[in-house]
């Protein structure tokens, strides 16, 4: 099992770090957690990607691009994830790991401190941010907001949780919507960057061969200028347990060729505690996760209904979506056969091949994890959401002791709540 220590550097600052030499680069990140909300999402969405423009010591990118070069070409790029109903926002850094360069070079330390100075001294200083920085940036995060149609999968999958989930925080869109981006003024970004700093609880990562104390006096350094504020607590996701009413149907009309099929469902509860995620993980692979599970071989690959058909899994918001590429004409039919796999999952037809394929892939998958650093900084990011601690080695041991008997719990409870249609425009 990898090591992993956790310290606590101040209320509401956590800093992780995990020691392996098995990496020649080093993986670091700081991720502010914010409730994602309406008034806010666009504001965050585009903080760290004007921060990420320049620091009062390198104010341009072509300087932070120099920087960086002098630590053996190391990287640090912003990042804007959603994680249930929480907006996580920040930066992560790779660099050559220490031990791979000669000895008294100290890039850990010179790359914390770098990722500091992004974070706590941004080009501008404390009049504000460089107004040329914040507009090119709103420019860039409307493009990104308009081009998303383009990938139409994503799309359709965004255009069901919006409408599943209206009046919910995981409707929302994690870049906020256009008409926010552009009511944006550089005074309100600054002030939000000061709120978030003072009040965001915050989550240190790091993955390298360095020592646990080492990482902290690193860090400790490099974030001495953080506010020593009370922060609030780590953001929760409101679960709903099971559908309001009838099965709610949508649908948009675009110039495609292939339609999307997209199935949303209330599970009965949120994924959390190991016991529950590895559960909910194995039914996922049974229905819909895998390419032995019964999506792909039943309305894929004997029946042709679909181009593709996969489920997923929003453990902590308790949503499970079935995505998949169908022929206009085929809509019910594939809707149909999707439902009678649910169904017989519920009905505890699964069998023994079946149960094994599923769980050599996801404690596969998680043995992975271990060999793929911005994945295990994303699972521990996960964690630090959920407010848990068991490392991807206890989940891996935690699936292997799932039963059917209780994947069948896992899929009984499983509820349709919406449907999703993307179209042709011929209808």
């Amino acid at each position: 099992m990898l090591p992993m220590t956790e310290s606590v550097l101040a209320p509401g600052v956590i800093l992780r770090a995990v020691q392996t030499k098995k990496f020649k680069t080093s993986m670091l990140s700081v991720t502010f957690l914010e409730p994602l909300t309406a008034d806010h999402a666009s504001l965050n969405a585009l903080l760290p990607k004007v921060l990420r423009r320049g620091t009062q010591r390198h104010p341009d990118m072509e300087s932070l691009s120099a920087a960086l070069d002098d630590l053996y070409g190391g990287g640090i790029e912003p990042i804007l994830r959603k994680k249930g109903e929480v907006q996580c926002i920040g930066f992560w850094g790779s660099f050559l790991d220490d031990a791979f360069v000669p000895q008294k070079t100290h890039i850990l330390e010179e790359a914390t401190a770098l990722l500091g100075e992004l974070v706590l001294a941004p080009a501008g200083g404390k009049e504000g941010f460089l107004p040329a920085y914040v507009e090119s940036e709103k420019e860039n995060l409307l493009q990104k907001i308009r081009s998303q149609v383009n990938d139409k999968l994503q799309y359709a999958l965004s255009r069901l949780r919006t409408q599943m989930c209206q009046g919910e925080a995981y409707g929302l869109d994690k870049l906020g919507t256009e008409a926010q981006v552009q009511a944006i003024t550089g005074e309100a970004l600054y002030d939000r960057y000061r709120e978030i700093l003072e009040t965001a609880p915050v989550c240190f990562y790091y993955c390298g061969s360095a020592d646990a104390d080492r990482v902290e006096r690193a860090f400790r350094k490099a974030f001495a200028g953080l506010p020593n504020t009370q922060r609030h607590a780590v953001p929760k996701t409101k679960v709903q347990m099971e559908p309001e009413g009838p099965v709610r149907r949508f649908h948009d009309n675009l110039d495609v060729n292939q339609g999307k099929l997209i199935l949303g469902f209330r599970t009965g509860g949120g994924f959390q505690d190991v016991s529950t995620v590895a559960k909910g993980l194995l039914f996922n692979a049974i229905f819909g996760g895998t390419t032995n599970s019964k999506l792909f071989l039943h309305v894929r690959e004997k029946l042709s209904l679909c181009y593709f058909a996969n489920s997923s899994l929003a453990q902590n918001k308790g949503l499970l979506q079935v995505y998949s590429g169908v022929e206009f004409s085929n809509f019910q039919k594939a809707a149909e056969e999707i439902l009678a796999q649910l169904s017989a999952c519920q009905k505890g037809e699964i069998s023994p091949d079946e149960l094994e394929a599923a769980r050599r892939s996801v404690v596969g998958s998680l043995r992975t994890t271990l060999d793929a650093q911005g994945r295990l900084e994303e699972y521990w990011l996960n964690r630090a959401v959920s407010g848990t601690r068991f490392a991807p080695e206890e989940l891996a041991e935690a699936v292997k002791a799932v039963s059917r008997e209780d994947v069948v719990q896992v899929a009984q409870r499983v509820q349709l709540d919406s449907v999703y249609t993307l179209r042709g425009k011929e209808g």
